[in-house]
């Protein structure tokens, strides 16, 4: 067993330091070490081993072991391994070695641990403030158990401004952002830019950040909890819903029947397909080519529709459940689907032909936003950035779920790691996606689309879920928990990876190219739930709270 032999591997290295392990099963390997030893192991599997950092989680488990847990995932893509490192903190010491310096991808979800569980991260380069705004009161960590989900604390200063670093000498401020004509959420680059030139920058998100993780173990149900993440992404519903399920079932050890594993390899790759169509048209849009950007949107309606058909809806499918799925495809809908598909597939070879050919598209994406081999693996970026740098990784492929291991396809790779890379990369993934939807529809077997669970589900278990997003990786990771609900529920979109790869893709390139660099990872911010309003009469600006906007929405009077 891979895992064994990893495990017995990691024995034979750090000796005693290494506590225990369990393996479930031969793709997931849970090594407990002596926190001590964290940064050291974690340095063996990233530069020795050469795995693929995933994700770093914090929890406080305090209710039920006394400790803080803390937990590094990293991938072992062509051995299909998941391997989780994992230590206990003791509640009256709450520090850890940063393991940044060896993996420099750890760099946020250290300092989001730091945040909103207070675990101090040790060494870390720039402990700066994350999630939290600048007016959350010290030593308030909202993921702590005896934090209530929907408390305020005493001491919020909602009028404290964020504190940006000072520029480089030489340099000036361009702010890109929080709210920019080419940006549908809020985000704030601020650039520091000589001339023409961006020379650095410094990235402020997070500012509508909704507490999934901690409404999700406060008050919802395991099958209520698929509705929620289906609501993480506007685009990425189906992945959040497919991982999330797929978390617990690792969890819990269970099968979904085989036809609702092909069910949702049907929807995740129609997700997919309406996604790269999306993308490619406003890739189009950003650098000025409107009627490609029109061409897109038509041809992807048709997908949009036949998903609404299977599903009652254009985008949230609430598809899944602990176990299977809600709905079924008829054969009346395969009959549909395949018919899409294949005028899909006639129309979209036109748009990667008009695409391919047009000389002021490569002038706007070749040699930009460039991120080669050397920053993916550094940054753990995932996803169309990773493979138009040449990377061969591909969740459905090297940690397979659902019916991906029963079909055929080919991962999509290029070498120049620009822009146009990412453009064709993702142009051809279309091909792969209709490819892989009709196998799914040749090769799906009757039978039922649940499982019949009559126990509860085991508690204190961990699982762990990787599902390959249009954008990338995304990772779930669950304990199960008591009141029929997770204990702890970590979620790691593509896009927080990816962003972290930005201010060294737009480093030393023109301003101009900015908006297409940002663009080309396809980023996925949180919708806004606050906003500034200016009086044109007066000039006067207000900077409106949600419970000023709730209030003024419930006001009887016009």
């Amino acid at each position: 067993m891979i895992a064994r032999q990893m495990f017995e591997e990691f024995k034979a290295r750090f000796g005693p330091l290494i506590q225990r392990a369990d393996l479930p099963s031969d793709s997931r390997l849970y090594v407990f070490v002596d926190r001590s030893a964290v940064k050291y192991v974690c340095q063996h599997i990233f530069r020795e081993l050469d795995a693929r950092y995933v994700a770093s989680i914090g929890s406080d488990d305090r209710p039920f072991s006394g400790t803080f847990l803390v937990a590094h995932n990293f991938a072992f893509d062509k051995d299909h391994l998941l391997c989780s490192v994992l230590t206990q903190l003791p509640q009256d010491d709450l520090k850890i070695d940063s393991i940044t310096a060896m993996v420099p991808a750890a760099s946020w979800a250290e300092r989001e641990m730091r945040d909103l569980l207070g675990i101090e991260p040790v060494g870390h380069s720039y402990p700066k403030r994350l999630v939290l705004p600048d007016g959350w009161p010290e030593g308030k960590h909202p993921l702590r158990k005896d934090v209530p989900w929907n408390e305020v604390p005493e001491g919020y200063d909602e009028e404290r401004e964020f504190k940006f670093d000072e520029p480089p000498e030489g340099c000036m401020v361009v702010p890109f952002g929080p709210f920019h004509p080419t940006l549908d959420e809020p985000a704030h680059f601020r650039l520091y830019v000589e001339g023409e030139m961006v020379r650095g920058c410094e990235y402020r998100g997070f500012m509508v950040h909704r507490g999934i993780e901690k409404l999700a173990e406060s008050v919802m149900s395991y099958n209520d909890i698929p509705m929620l993440a289906e609501r993480i992404c506007g685009i990425c519903g189906c992945v959040h819903n497919v991982a999330y399920v797929q978390a617990v079932e690792d969890a819990a050890v269970l099968k979904p029947p085989p036809r609702a594993e092909y069910i949702r390899t049907i929807m995740l790759e129609l997700e997919r397909l309406h996604s790269h169509l999306l993308w490619t048209g406003l890739a189009c849009h950003i650098v000025g080519f409107d009627t490609l950007f029109m061409q897109s949107f038509r041809i992807r309606e048709p997908i949009m529709w036949i998903a609404e058909k299977i599903s009652g809806n254009r985008k949230t499918y609430a598809l899944c459940v602990i176990g299977g799925v809600r709905r079924d495809i008829t054969d009346e809908l395969k009959t549909e689907l395949r018919a899409v598909l294949d005028k899909l597939e006639s129309e979209w070879r036109a748009v990667v032909g008009a695409v391919s050919n047009d000389r002021n598209i490569q002038k706007r994406t070749r040699d930009v936003g460039v991120a080669d081999k050397l920053l993916v693996k550094s940054a753990g970026l995932v996803g169309p950035v990773a493979r138009a740098a040449g990377v061969d990784i591909d969740c459905r492929r090297d940690l397979p779920y659902a019916a991906y291991d029963r079909v055929d396809f080919d991962v999509i790779t290029a070498q120049s790691a620009d822009v146009w890379a990412r453009l064709v990369v993702r142009m051809k993934e279309v091909f792969e996606s209709i490819k892989i939807m009709r196998q799914c529809l040749d090769k799906m077997e009757d039978g039922p689309l649940q499982l019949e669970i009559k126990d509860e589900l085991p508690i204190g278990r961990m699982g762990l879920s990787s599902v390959e997003a249009p954008r990338g990786e995304a990772h779930h990771f669950v304990i199960t928990g008591e009141n029929n609900r997770p204990r702890r529920w970590r979620v790691r979109a593509p896009t927080y990876q990816n962003l972290q790869g930005v201010p060294a893709m737009i480093k030393d390139q023109q301003i101009a190219d900015m908006t297409i660099s940002l663009g080309s990872i396809d980023p996925c911010f949180s919708c806004t739930d606050r906003l500034e309003t200016i009086d044109l009469r007066s000039g006067e600006k207000k900077v409106w709270s949600q419970q000023e906007l709730l209030q003024m929405t419930r006001k009887k009077e016009p």
